[in-house]
């Protein structure tokens, strides 16, 4: 990809989409350049990644033809009324904060803009994150392919309509919290009953991690593949009863109920 992209901002989700991008070869080092705060993070990023230093925020919005703001969204009025008279009109401009809407940040530009509203979750770190995204009506639908792609670098991703981001950021964004907790739970169990816990993680981390590549690979429905584990009358449909009667589905819906009733306030 010969396109420059931008990032006004260098934090941990900055450094993971760098990371991603020009570690699976989509874009070449030198088209990426990133702006932040302090120069020493930049310095780090070029020696890690071998991308270039903008001299400021002005720079990516000049040079770049997608530009990432990765600030945090407090920052987004003051770095957008930095940048809006400079950024080119055919540039893509992709929002990663949290609670920032599209038509929000059009009115904020005061012009036409291509503008994507991304929502990547942590797992990115890995290469395995998963990205939330919707379009305004500007981006053409190769452009659309074109940021799915760069996207799907580092992870998978899903075109939504906007109305649903905040159902995605709940599901998607929160859930390795929950994931992290259950894994925490499983291996728990395991030192109860006298396995090291350094194993007890990895024993738990792996059977989550596998059972996810099931679901996404095989296409089959949750509840057949856990069907296929439940022998009757057997230790895992034992389980399964005790996990029904704790309320398990209950309480995992209710998490959810109650991460967009907080969205709900903002």
């Amino acid at each position: 990809m010969n396109r420059k992209i931008g990032f006004i901002g260098s934090g941990k989700m900055a450094e993971a989409i760098i990371g991603g991008i020009v570690d699976s070869g989509f874009a070449d080092p030198e088209y990426v350049y990133a702006s932040n705060r302090t120069m020493p993070k930049l310095y780090d990023l070029k020696v890690t990644y071998g991308i270039s230093i903008a001299e400021s925020n002005m720079d990516v919005a000049q040079n770049c033809d997608i530009v990432f703001l990765s600030v945090t969204p407090d920052m987004y009025p003051s770095v957008i009324e930095e940048i809006k008279g400079s950024i080119k009109d055919d540039t893509i401009v992709i929002l990663i904060a949290g609670g920032q809407s599209i038509v929000q940040n059009e009115e904020r530009f005061q012009k036409k803009l291509k503008i994507v509203k991304a929502m990547p979750n942590t797992p990115v770190l890995v290469g395995e994150g998963l990205t939330s995204i919707s379009f305004n009506q500007f981006v053409t639908d190769e452009e659309k392919e074109e940021i799915k792609a760069l996207f799907e670098s580092f992870g998978k991703a899903e075109i939504l309509d906007e109305r649903l981001m905040d159902t995605a950021s709940a599901v998607g964004g929160s859930s390795p919290a929950f994931m992290y907790m259950y894994i925490e739970a499983l291996a728990d169990a395991a030192v109860l009953y006298g396995m090291p816990r350094e194993q007890a993680y990895r024993i738990a981390a792996q059977s989550v991690l596998g059972s996810a590549k099931m679901v996404l690979e095989t296409g089959l429905h949750p509840g057949k593949l856990k069907d296929d584990v439940c022998s009757p009358g057997g230790t895992t449909i034992q389980s399964v009863a005790s996990l029904e009667e704790s309320g398990f589905r209950s309480a995992v819906i209710q998490a959810v109920r109650a991460n967009m009733r907080k969205l709900g306030e903002k």
